[in-house]
């Protein structure tokens, strides 16, 4: 049993689920309608489709990606003085556009030392 296998396919199933076809076309009609809506030129779409593209097909590589990519959003802090918070910086991965892709390339490292390896992955857990 592949973890890769079992949990992408529990992923792509709660992802599509909540959405119904008469919900996608009433979103798009609102989209299409509003003036001050998105464009839909993705100028970072290049860069997307590469990182869901690389293959992790080397030990060595699939664990230095482990090592880099951080497995929690890091920096998230509340700054305070006397007990009452100033103010809040958000998690960086709310700031990086290429947060999912790049978690996603992390996950698809950790199954390959997973399930190609069959070494244990709790430590970049």
């Amino acid at each position: 049993m592949k973890v890769f296998d079992n949990t992408t396919k529990k992923i792509f199933f709660a992802s599509w689920v909540a959405l119904t076809p008469t919900e996608a076309s009433n979103t798009n009609a609102i989209h299409s309608h509003h003036p001050a809506s998105k464009p839909d030129l993705d100028i970072l779409q290049p860069l997307r489709r590469w990182l869901d593209h690389v293959k992790v097909s080397d030990r060595q590589f699939a664990h230095r990606l482990c090592h880099l990519i951080p497995a929690q959003c890091p920096f998230e802090r509340d700054v305070k003085l006397f007990g009452k918070t100033l103010f809040h910086i958000p998690p960086m991965c709310k700031l990086n556009p290429l947060y999912e892709e790049v978690v996603s390339l992390r996950f698809r490292a950790l199954c390959y030392l997973a399930d190609e390896c069959g070494e244990d992955v709790s430590q970049y857990c």
